[in-house]
């Protein structure tokens, strides 16, 4: 209860995605109406999928998976922005990792993906704005420092999404770390002079 009222928004996208995606795991039409996919979305014009696919998740682990994520690295960011400007940092991020999908996947009418990965990755990479040097744990066992892990994030991320046949969906984890980061300065320009300095020792 006291992660409940501290963060409310953090509990109530982590409980909006559980909801979402236990209502789809157990009732494929709606899951079906929902996901990502290109061809319902540039032919049909069904735009809220680039928004509802964002709760939606392939299975339980995948869910817990983002959950958890979400879980750490919200509540910085919610005492950070307050919760317009997590909302607005959260949701920026989710529509960018959709809209580089729509651009990379443009010709695959079929292509389709759920998850809020693209969004958790725009909270991941706006808390290594602000934390440059904090350890982030890679596989729950190797301290990285931040800025490390958020340049590797991208630059990998942006490698695997050329693999013609990538199973995960990188390409949304790069347009989600990317939005996220490009709200971030715009809503907290002094983010970008502080990571600056940090980094350069300045």
């Amino acid at each position: 209860m006291e992660f409940l009222s501290s963060y409310p928004i953090t509990s109530a996208l982590i409980a909006a995605n559980l909801v979402a995606s236990f209502f789809a795991f157990a009732n494929a039409d709606f899951y079906e109406q929902n996901l990502f996919r290109i061809g319902n979305i540039t032919r049909r014009n069904e735009y809220h999928r680039a928004l509802t696919s964002g709760f939606l998740h392939v299975n339980p682990t995948h869910l817990l998976m983002n959950m958890f994520v979400l879980w750490m690295f919200g509540p910085v960011l919610e005492r950070i922005f307050g919760p317009v400007g997590y909302l607005i940092v959260y949701f920026g991020a989710l529509l960018g990792a959709s809209a580089w999908m729509l651009y990379e996947k443009r010709n695959q009418l079929n292509y389709s993906a759920v998850g809020a990965s693209g969004a958790v990755s725009g909270v991941i990479l706006a808390y290594c704005l602000f934390y440059p040097f904090n350890m982030l744990y890679l596989f729950f066992a190797i301290p990285i420092p931040a800025v490390v892990f958020g340049v590797g994030y991208i630059v990998l991320s942006y490698m695997l999404s050329q693999r013609e046949k990538a199973v995960v969906a990188h390409g949304a984890h790069l347009g989600g770390a990317l939005a996220g980061l490009v709200l971030t300065i715009l809503l907290k320009p002094e983010a970008l002079t502080s990571f600056l300095q940090a980094v350069t020792g300045g």
